[in-house]
Order: C-alpha cells, then structure tokens, then sequence
C-alpha cells in the first residue's frame, strides 16, 4: 500500500505537488478552503495576473504542461515606463530571445486541478478549512462547508495553505521556532485598462508597463482579452497615500495629475478603485520548514512582496527540489525533508530580499536618466558577452540558479558597472581583452 500524504492547500503549489506525488504512485489527498474553482468559484482579492519565469517553466515542463500554459500566456520582453508627461522609456529584461509571461492565476490553477483531477490517487475536498494540525501525530483538523469537523491522518503532510498558513501556527507554538513577519507601509488596488473599441491592445502588448512616481507606483500586465491588469501601489499614510484617496473626486484628480496618459483607457477606474478591496504587503521568513513528517511548502515557509514577479516561480522551484530529494532519498521522509528545507531556505530569504529590492528599483529608480544609462551600459554586456556576464535579473528569472547566487553576483555586477561609468569607460565596451579582464576581476 502506497504511503498516504495530505496536502493541505489546493493553490498554485498545492496543485502542482499533488501532480509531483501522483506521479510517484503516492496516495494524495488535496484539502483546499475555498470552493471548487472549476465550478466558477475563484475568489478575487489577490492579483489577477502573475509573470511566469524560467523557473515556474521548467516545474511545469516536467509535467507536460508548458505548450499549454505558454498558450494562455503572453510573453513581456522588457519594461515599459511611463513619465508624467506621458513620454515611455523602453527597458528590455534580457536579449531578444528572453521573456517573462503574463499569466491569469486563476487559468493557471484551474488548469492544475484539472490535471489533477485525471489521476486516480489524487483525491480533492474543497471547503475543507484546516484549522488546526497535530505535527506529533499528522492529524489535520477540518471544518467543511455544512460546519463538520473532519479529522485525516497521513503518513506525511505537506502545508501549501498560504502565507496565513494555519499549519505554520501550530509550528510557531513550538520552542526555539524563529518566525518574523513585516508589513510594508504600502497597499495596493486592482484596477484595468480595457480594449479600444475594435477590442484591441491600447498599449504596447509585449511589455510589462511601469508608471513609476518615486514614492508610489503603477504597474500594468496584458491579458489574452486584449485588456491589462493594472496594480497601483501606494503607501498607507502620507501627502499621497490611500488614506488621501476618500472621494471620487480625490481619486480622479489624483489619476489626473499622475497618470494622465492612462485615464482616457480607464473608463471604470473610479468605481473599481472604490469597489475592490486594499491588497497589503508582507515579507515572512520561518525555521525550520519541517516538523516530524510535517513541511512547509511554498508562501506558508517563505511569503515575499510581488516585485520581481517571483513568488509563484519560488513555490513551484519548492516542489522541484522536494520531487528531486524523494528521488534521492526513497522512502526515507526525515532525509527528503531535511535536505528540502536547508536547500531551499538561504535561497528564500534571498528573493525575499532582493524582491524588496526591486521595488525600491521600480519604484523609485527605472524612470531616472541614470539609471537607464546604466542598464544600457549592462544591456551591451549581455549582448557582447553572455558567455562570462549574467546580470541579476536574468539569474533571477532566465535560470535556474540559486537565488542566493544571483543575489551575491549582483553586488559584484553593480560595482563593475560603476566602474565603468564612473570611469567613463563605456567606449571601451567592445574591447574584448580590456572587459573580460574586468569580468574577470569580480569573479
């Protein structure tokens, strides 16, 4: 008899683990909840739209399922900024061949559980909510929708339920547990850009948009429908913050004023700002991930802010490595889950920090002259000399290398370029003794 294991969450990461199990012959059994999404019962609130990357891909391709998702996908080679005036600035990611890809999270769930849902070891409970989880014995506690208590014990439990993770609240009540949680001073809101009037794309379809205004910003992600996602984030309290934003006059002479260019496409920017709810931001490091044969998955071991775009791609790198230790360690659950978590956990803490980082970038830093200027300068490099020069946003998203490593290769990266400009360097890029010497000197 195959080994029992209950996954509790049936997200993006809950989903796509119970395909990795299945795959292996084990009993899986998914407890998400919320309702069947299936049935039209996704629930909004989060963002709509999420950017799969080289990592997120490469989970998915051990399943089969890139063609499919890459089809209900639409790639974004580079950021898109738009000034105040209404002037863009074009910014690509990587070379002409690297891309990230706008996502609807909820086609991407609902495409795993139907994936799913075709194998016959995996069995589904929706409205099942866990609320509370015994790690000495592997009995999770649910409540489902007619208000029953349902008891499960397994012989391993995996926790995908998020970053309010009730199976991390019962680890946090254990000694010697480390577990920190910090709130930005920002919220954010849903908003759109709909179709012209033939149903096309009002703007450039292949880029992710950027209004960035230093201390607050907009961001906006294409749709198949030929509409974007748009996210404005904010911070909570100040001259210009949300807590200013109370009227409807308020909000459009604030869209007025900020990002005119946008407006004219927004037609029902006043009323889905008032009608959708304030997103909030948070980071959340915990250790350790494991508890007998209990472990923490994807946002319940490592919830991060959305701006590098890698929070989806961190939780199914998760099931990668979690999939690679069953096969090196068979059978043996206290190895597998030992070595998952020290393997992934410096690499967590790391997007976590360089995800905080790119905010401050987008924020505040990609529509000055400056900064575009250096990115110019790190765009021919890539150009002229991929073989040795990777910078950090494409270790991040166009590999699968450690997060921990791009983190550490960027600060070599950003005293190399300075160097170069400080130096006044920039016409010796196409010399290649004289820049692969330099390569070389950071390494």
């Amino acid at each position: 008899m195959s080994e029992k294991i209950t996954l509790v969450g049936g997200g993006l990461a809950g989903s796509l683990m119970s395909i990795y199990l299945a795959k292996k012959g084990y009993d899986v059994h998914l407890y998400e909840r919320r309702g069947d999404m299936r049935q039209g019962k996704y629930e909004g609130g989060r963002s709509i739209n999420l950017a799969l990357s080289t990592r997120g891909i490469n989970a998915l391709s051990k399943l089969g399922l890139v063609d499919e998702i890459l089809g209900i996908s639409i790639p974004m080679k580079g950021r898109m900024m738009h000034s105040t005036a209404g002037d863009l600035a074009y910014q690509a990611y990587g070379r002409d061949d690297q891309a990230i890809y706008s996502v609807s999270r909820g086609e991407l769930n609902i495409r795993l559980l139907q994936l799913a849902d075709e194998y016959e070891n995996i069995h589904m409970y929706f409205d099942h909510k866990c609320i509370h989880a015994n790690l000495e014995t592997n009995e999770m506690t649910f409540v489902n929708a007619e208000g029953q208590t349902v008891k499960v014990v397994s012989d391993v439990v995996l926790s995908t339920d998020g970053a309010f993770s009730a199976v991390r609240d019962s680890m946090i009540r254990y000694p010697r547990y480390n577990f920190s949680q910090n709130y930005e001073n920002y919220g954010y809101k849903e908003l759109e850009i709909v179709p012209d009037s033939n149903g096309n794309f009002q703007m450039d379809v292949n880029s992710l948009h950027i209004w960035p205004r230093s201390s607050f910003m907009m961001i906006a992600l294409p749709n198949p429908g030929g509409n974007f996602t748009c996210t404005l984030f904010m911070p909570y309290d100040g001259e210009v913050s949300l807590s200013n934003l109370q009227t409807k006059e308020q909000v459009s002479q604030f869209f007025d004023t900020y990002f005119a260019d946008a407006v004219p496409m927004m037609p029902n920017l006043v009323d889905d700002f008032f009608n959708n709810p304030t997103g909030h931001l948070a980071t959340m490091r915990c250790y350790p991930w494991v508890k007998n044969k209990v472990a923490l998955m994807g946002d319940s071991a490592h919830a991060i802010v959305p701006f590098y775009g890698q929070g989806m791609n961190c939780s199914f790198e998760d099931c990668v490595v979690l999939d690679e230790c069953i096969d090196k360690y068979p059978g043996n659950w206290a190895k597998i889950l030992d070595e998952y978590q020290k393997l992934r956990k410096p690499n967590a803490d790391a997007i976590a920090s360089l995800a905080l980082q790119n905010f401050i970038e987008m924020r505040d830093l990609v529509g000055l002259p400056e900064f575009l200027h250096k990115k110019h300068v790190e765009h021919d490099l890539i150009k002229l000399y991929s073989d040795v020069y990777k910078s950090q946003y494409e270790r991040v998203t166009f590999s699968n290398d450690g997060y921990l490593d791009a983190l550490n290769w960027g600060a070599k990266n950003d005293a190399l370029l300075e160097k170069i400009i400080s130096e006044k360097l920039e016409d010796k890029i196409t010399d290649q003794n004289f820049i692969r010497d330099l390569i070389s000197q950071m390494k």
